[in-house]
C-alpha cells in the first residue's frame, strides 16, 4: 500500500480515512464542505488533524498520538491547486526546474530536467516565457510540470481546472490522463469527466465523511450516496468505436475530440459529455458542431437554476428564459447539437 491515512479535524468535523494503492491515482469527490481539500492538505502537512495517522511508502508523515510531524518539504508529496503559483521572478524553465535545484541539482542539470517535463506536457515552447506572459491553460501545464519534475511520491490536485476557461479544459485533462498513468495520486474534483478520465478508483465524502468508495466505473454506473447519485447524471452513449466515435446499437453516432481517442476501431466503448454542454435548436443548426440529433422532448424538470430537458436518449440543460423561447414541452420536436471537443471517449 503506498499511502494509509486517518485524520480528524474536531472543529471542522472531518473524520475521514483513506488508503492508496502504488500507482494508483483515486478522484475524492463531494460537495463544497465536505472534507476533500482538508484531506489533501493534510497529507501535504499544511493543516495539522487532532487525531490520526498516515503513512507514505513506509515513511510515517504524522502521527499525532506520539507526536510525530514531518515537515511538508520532507514528505516526498506535491500539491497543485486551482492556482498555479508559479514564481513571478523567474522564467518557465527555471520555475519548473526549482524542484529539483532545491534537492541540490546544478543549474544546468535541473534545467535538463525542466525540459523533459516542459516536453511530456506540450510546453516546450514556453521555457524562455515569464509567467506574466502566460495562459491560464499555460500557466496549469507549467504547474503540473514543476510538480512532477520534483519527483513526489504523491501527487495531490485540489482542483487543478476549476480556474481553466472551458475551452482548455478537455486538452489539459488530456495532459493529466498521460502524466498520471501509474503514478500515485488523488485528485479532487467537482467534475464527474476528471474522476472517470483519470482515475482507477473514486471516493465521494458528505460531511466530512468517506460515504462511498469503489472502482470509478461502479460508483458512477450504480451510486449509493446523494452526492454520487446527482454527479452521475451525464450522458453516455455506449457503442462501438467508430472513425474517431461511437456508434450506439440505435445507431447514434457520437464524435469525440480527435486527440484524445486512443480506443481500437471496433473495440466497446463509451462516449461520456455533460448535459450542459448540450445546446437545444427548433432548426437544425449550422457551424461548428460536429454533433448534432434530431430527437423529441419527452419531459421537463428542474435541475439547479436550470431545467434538464429529457429526452430518450440524451439530456441537456438550459436556463429557464431558453426554455420559455423555445416554447419547450413534452412532444416538442427538437435538434441537439454538441461539440465534439465536450465529449470524452474511453474504452468499456
Amino acid at each position: 500500500m503506498s499511502l494509509h491515512v486517518a485524520a480528524a479535524f474536531t472543529d471542522r468535523d472531518v473524520r475521514v480515512e483513506l488508503d492508496l494503492a502504488d500507482g494508483e491515482t483515486v478522484a475524492v469527490l463531494g460537495p463544497n464542505g465536505s472534507g476533500k481539500s482538508t484531506l489533501l492538505a493534510a497529507i501535504a502537512g499544511i493543516a495539522r488533524p487532532d487525531a490520526g495517522r498516515a503513512v507514505l511508502d513506509g515513511t510515517t508523515l504524522f502521527d499525532v498520538a506520539v507526536g510525530t510531524w514531518m515537515a511538508p518539504h520532507a514528505r516526498g508529496t506535491a500539491l497543485m491547486a486551482q492556482d498555479p503559483l508559479l514564481f513571478p521572478h523567474l522564467d518557465v524553465l527555471d520555475n519548473v526546474g526549482f524542484g529539483p535545484r532545491s534537492a541540490g541539482a546544478t543549474r544546468g542539470a535541473a534545467r535538463a530536467v525542466a525540459r523533459t517535463w516542459l516536453a511530456e506536457v506540450d510546453a516546450t515552447d514556453l521555457a524562455d516565457r515569464r509567467t506574466a506572459q502566460l495562459s491560464g491553460g499555460q500557466a496549469q501545464r507549467v504547474a503540473v510540470a514543476r510538480a512532477l519534475a520534483a519527483k513526489p511520491r504523491l501527487l495531490l490536485l485540489d482542483e487543478p481546472m476549476a480556474a481553466l476557461d472551458v475551452t482548455v479544459v478537455p486538452a489539459m485533462r488530456q495532459v493529466l490522463r498521460r502524466v498520471l498513468a501509474g503514478r500515485s495520486a488523488i485528485i479532487v474534483t467537482h467534475d464527474v469527466l476528471d474522476a472517470l478520465l483519470l482515475a482507477d478508483r473514486v471516493v465521494v465524502m458528505e460531511g466530512g465523511r468517506v460515504v462511498e468508495h469503489g472502482p470509478t466505473r461502479q460508483v458512477l454506473a450504480r451510486p449509493r450516496s446523494s452526492f454520487g447519485a446527482g454527479i452521475a447524471g451525464l450522458n453516455q452513449a455506449r457503442g462501438v468505436a467508430e472513425s474517431g466515435a461511437v456508434r450506439t446499437p440505435a445507431g447514434l453516432l457520437v464524435a469525440g475530440l480527435h486527440d484524445s481517442i486512443d480506443v481500437p476501431e471496433g473495440a466497446a466503448a463509451v462516449a461520456v459529455f455533460s448535459p450542459s454542454a448540450v445546446s437545444v435548436h427548433t432548426e437544425r443548426p449550422s457551424g461548428s458542431p460536429r454533433n448534432v440529433f434530431a430527437a423529441t422532448v419527452r419531459e421537463l424538470e428542474p435541475h439547479g437554476s436550470q431545467v434538464r430537458v429529457q429526452t430518450d436518449e440524451i439530456s441537456a440543460d438550459v436556463t429557464a428564459p431558453v426554455v420559455a423561447e423555445l416554447d419547450l414541452a413534452p412532444g416538442a420536436a427538437v435538434f441537439l447539437a454538441v461539440k465534439a471537443s465536450e465529449v470524452a471517449i474511453y474504452a468499456t
